[in-house]
């Protein structure tokens, strides 16, 4: 077999095709070279608190945006409630992409808005709105710990550029001068054009 630039240890026939499919994908749109070993300092990251083990299993650079974003082929593991007291175990594999920011945002969590972040939000106002900008305000939930900085950090260009995402279901989080979107779902080419689109454009932007 060729060489591959991504952890093939333990995966099945099915999942080494997704992150192969995935890879061959990324790499004809947007001409990704491995990495070799960073350390992305996920553990910064809340998005990644629900997880017992975080582990990277690729990484690549979008050599041709201005400022540095990268894609991860991330393995995953977590537990949940079973029958009592029991515990279900499961490992998945995600797709994550990360930009460094030229400015401080503060820590910034944007995820699409739900009826019971609206209902909250009667009896707790603690989400950040933008007057000026309703479409984005009436779709996308944003809290943050500092409201100037998030406020002057997510302008206009940066807005539109949340509301084109065509990835579903993805959260965004920022933590200074960190930004990384993903979500939930196993890995697949499609979704991890969206976020590599998305990524590649905010490396432009900030």
């Amino acid at each position: 077999m060729d060489f591959v630039p991504f952890d093939t240890v333990g995966l099945t026939a099915s999942q080494f095709n997704d992150f192969h499919q995935t890879y061959n994908v990324l790499k004809e749109k947007f001409n990704i070279q491995p990495t070799g070993n960073i350390n992305f300092n996920l553990d910064d990251f809340e998005s990644f608190k629900f997880y017992t083990d975080v582990r990277i299993r690729g990484s690549f650079v979008i050599k041709r945006a201005k400022n540095d974003c990268y894609i991860l082929f991330v393995e995953v593991r977590y537990k949940t409630m079973g029958d009592k007291t029991s515990h279900v175990y499961h490992q998945d594999y995600q797709t994550w992409a990360i930009s460094y920011l030229k400015q401080d945002f503060g820590r910034i969590l944007i995820r699409r808005e739900t009826l019971a972040d609206k209902i909250v939000e009667l009896v707790h106002p603690v989400e950040i709105d933008f007057a000026e900008d309703k479409a984005f305000s009436n779709t996308f939930y944003v809290l943050a710990n500092d409201h100037q900085k998030a406020v002057a950090g997510m302008n206009r260009d940066f807005r539109n550029a949340v509301m084109d995402t065509r990835s579903d279901d993805f959260v965004i989080e920022i933590n200074e001068y960190s930004l990384i979107i993903g979500n939930r779902h196993t890995l697949s080419p499609e979704k991890t054009v969206h976020l590599a689109e998305f990524i590649e454009r905010v490396a432009n932007l900030c």
